[in-house]
């Protein structure tokens, strides 16, 4: 997996978060998920609380290829008050 690129979203409790993924094995990968961690970040910057969202791979991803997807990543608007912002700060994969 690559580094995340993220991008504000059309609304403040939303954004695109893009991830490469590179399948270093000898076979296809052929499923498997992929978990961002959200972060609600106050208006001083305090980390308010981190909101977990999962999502399918894009799999299949042929060996030795590289596959990049953007996600609309979006949490719960009553989360988000004026002032505030997210960061998808943490992103993890599983695949086989």
């Amino acid at each position: 997996m690559g580094t995340p690129r993220r991008t504000p979203g059309t609304w403040p409790w939303c954004e695109e978060v893009t991830v490469p993924f590179t399948n270093t094995g000898d076979r296809p990968a052929t499923a498997g998920t992929v978990t961002f961690g959200t972060h609600v970040i106050g208006p001083l910057g305090t980390d308010w609380a981190t909101v977990s969202s999962t999502r399918p791979l894009p799999a299949p991803i042929d060996a030795g290829r590289t596959v990049e997807k953007t996600w609309t990543v979006c949490v719960d608007v009553w989360r988000i008050p004026p002032g505030m912002r997210i960061e998808t700060r943490d992103v993890s994969a599983v695949w086989s």
